[in-house]
């Protein structure tokens, strides 16, 4: 397979790129390398592409100055993957109910290419897997689907994401990019493209399999970190001492981690541990330490359940028709994206006592929320005798609450404010007549 000046005919625009994925992964890396280079983006889902091409991203990830200055063109007709050389597949990597990984994304998205690539291809993914899966399982694909045989006709890389959504300042352009291939050729060619649109560098990765794994431990490295602080946050409420003045008296050591306690969902944190999970236990090793951070982190939204029902009856609420409002559903501050949340788990708690919940969340995509759990978003304005709020998401927005405003829309027994995310002050809140409790 010859390569001399691949490279080249991207930057002069005679070879195409295409970007299979449009998420949250793939539309930044879609609007930044069109900036470069000559590009394609495609997208299964037809309701996403009409999205895009009217100037809206969902996600708000993306301004809609940047999608109006696309140039390249957007569809989700697979047989414009004709047109390219160059392939970046950016599609979730998630589990299944049973914490299984469920690569058939990845798997449809690898076939979707073979069937239209031309030979003498490049082939870089993006998404999150467990070490062996690009060589493995994607290699074998590409061959049966496009009849081509793997180095004659095509070359596979991998280049994991570290896009860390609703992040203004950590972007695709300021975070150091990994890069692997099969070759060094090949190599060069991936390294130079993303090394055209990221300006904090590049690491080239001696193998695939390194890539593969460093991306999956960063993530879990961080699920273990939380976890530890969130078993804490359990073991000081049991003592009766507050785990906020804890970890301030702890953290005035120079090498004391600073981690918080909380609900840890989402596509990245509670989904990638159970991908090295998975490949552990494929080869005879029961992995103990990964297995136990997502224990507690999978339990920690029902031990916040029970503490809430449990303060509020401490605090002489023990009436049958009792409202909490939980602010905020998405799986992280100031991102819309509620699929994973592990508020939920909250929700349900409460719920099997009969307790009235609603859910307070501007951020939200309402009808994305109603879709996949059947809950109607309320507004704030909608808020009216709640016995206690829930804080569970740190959005911004949250933060200029009016808490007088908030407070009027409390029934006048014994308010109580649950602040999960640790976004208030504790004194401010009591000043106005709630009793407050914080994780």
């Amino acid at each position: 397979m010859n390569y001399n000046n691949f490279f080249k005919k991207l930057e002069n625009k005679e070879l195409k790129i295409a970007v299979v994925g449009l998420g949250y992964v793939g539309l930044p890396l879609l609007t930044t390398l069109d900036k470069y280079f000559n590009v394609i983006g495609f997208d299964l889902s037809e309701k996403r592409i009409n999205e895009l091409r009217n100037y809206f991203d969902k996600d708000n990830n993306i301004d809609k100055t940047d999608l109006f200055n696309l140039k390249c063109e957007l569809s989700y007709n697979s047989s414009i993957l004709h047109e390219a050389n160059f392939f970046i597949i950016a599609v979730p990597t998630p589990v299944d109910k049973h914490n299984i990984p469920d690569l058939s994304l990845v798997e449809k998205a690898t076939e979707i290419v073979a069937r239209n690539m031309p030979r003498n291809s490049i082939i870089v993914y993006e998404s999150t897997v467990y070490p062996g899966v690009t060589e493995d399982i994607c290699i074998p694909i590409i061959e049966k689907f496009s009849n081509f045989k793997n180095f004659d006709d095509f070359i596979v890389g991998y280049s994991p994401e570290r896009i860390n959504p609703g992040d203004k300042i950590h972007t695709l352009e300021t975070i150091t990019k990994v890069v692997s291939a099969q070759d060094k050729e090949s190599l060069e060619i991936i390294s130079m493209l993303y090394g055209k649109i990221i300006k904090s560098g590049i690491y080239k990765a001696s193998s695939i399999k390194v890539a593969e794994a460093a991306k999956v431990i960063e993530n879990t490295q961080r699920d273990i970190n939380v976890a530890l602080i969130n078993e804490l946050a359990i073991i000081f409420s049991k003592i009766g001492i507050d785990t906020f003045e804890v970890l301030e008296a702890a953290k005035t050591k120079w090498n004391f981690l600073d981690f918080k306690p909380g609900l840890v969902g989402g596509h990245c944190i509670g989904v990638d541990p159970y991908y090295l999970v998975y490949k552990a236990l494929e080869l005879g090793y029961h992995p103990e330490v990964i297995n136990s951070g997502r224990k507690i982190n999978d339990s920690m939204g029902y031990f916040i359940g029970g503490e809430i029902l449990k303060n509020i009856f401490i605090n002489g609420n023990s009436r049958n028709n009792l409202k909490i409002i939980l602010f905020g559903f998405t799986f992280k501050e100031n991102v819309s994206d509620s699929r994973n949340t592990k508020v939920i788990d909250i929700y349900n708690y409460l719920r099997q006592y009969n307790i009235e919940v609603q859910i307070c969340d501007p951020i939200a995509i309402k009808d994305e929320v109603m879709e996949h759990y059947g809950i109607n978003l309320i507004s704030f304005d909608e808020i009216k005798d709640a016995d206690a709020c829930v804080f569970c998401v740190a959005h911004d927005i949250f933060k200029k609450i009016d808490i007088n405003l908030l407070k009027s829309k409390m029934r006048p027994q014994n308010p109580m404010f649950f602040d999960i995310k640790w976004i208030f002050n504790k004194d401010d809140i009591e000043k106005y007549g709630f009793k407050y409790w914080r994780l």
